[in-house]
């Protein structure tokens, strides 16, 4: 079975993100807020104290230059990830 004219789309380049954020007590800054048309969603690229880069949830109204911490000792704000 075939069907014409459909199929194709444009090429998308897959951004793993960070779900876990395991990174304990280290700082990271947000640098870029992109377009992840795979989630239909916005994600952050965050450069961490240690030199490490990964993706996150773009948490709603982080801006470019906001400091994000996960750990169980850090303060609750928006883009903080502390544990259940």
């Amino acid at each position: 079975i075939t069907a014409r004219h459909r199929g194709g789309g444009h090429k998308r380049l897959y951004r793993k993100i960070d779900f876990r954020r395991n990174q304990k007590d280290i700082s990271g800054r947000i640098v870029t807020i992109e377009y992840d048309p795979n989630r239909n969603a916005y994600i952050c690229l965050i450069h961490y104290g240690d030199g490490e880069k990964r993706y996150i949830l773009h948490p709603r109204g982080a801006i470019i230059g906001d400091t994000i911490v996960s750990g169980t000792e850090v303060p609750i704000s928006m883009g903080n990830a502390l544990p259940l």
